[in-house]
């Protein structure tokens, strides 16, 4: 006989403020029956396409943004029986080195655990409504491809 397991936790988030990453690691629940933790943290880096960065700007449609992201994370518990599953993303002006994302699974088995975080930052970066300007270090900026929701424009 199996036994039903309890309800996953989702958490998700958008921030304007950065992740501090030491604490979403310490607020991580008890879950004695979760053998498996993985976590994926998106950093922002120095150089993109040969060309020197000097800092990120995200824009996101935060009310969207959360519906996909719960949505998401309700998928992947079910798809890999996660018992926990978190996704936060940054928003605003980033400089080299912070964390624009974090995702956090536990799961009774690593498999799944890795398979459930791969699944959440793969569908974050395809369906959630999340736009990068980079700045380069020679003063100018584009509207870079972060997420594939195509062009983004002020109109």
């Amino acid at each position: 006989m199996t036994t039903k397991m309890a309800k996953p936790v989702i958490e998700v988030a958008i921030k304007d403020t950065n992740l501090p990453v030491e604490e979403y690691r310490a607020a991580l629940p008890m879950s004695p029956e979760s053998g498996g933790y993985v976590c994926f943290e998106g950093h922002v880096r120095n150089v993109n396409n040969g060309r020197s960065v000097s800092h990120l700007e995200y824009e996101v449609y935060d009310t969207l943004a959360l519906k996909e992201l719960q949505k998401i994370c309700e998928d992947a518990c079910e798809r890999f029986q996660l018992n926990f599953a978190r996704a936060v993303h940054r928003k605003g002006t980033l400089k080299i080195g912070e964390p624009a994302v974090i995702i956090q699974v536990l799961s009774k088995h690593r498999k799944e655990a890795f398979d459930g975080c791969r699944f959440i930052i793969d569908r974050l970066k395809s369906q959630v409504p999340v736009w990068k300007r980079e700045y380069y270090s020679d003063g100018s900026h584009v509207w870079a491809q972060c997420h594939d929701h195509g062009p983004h424009s002020h109109s």
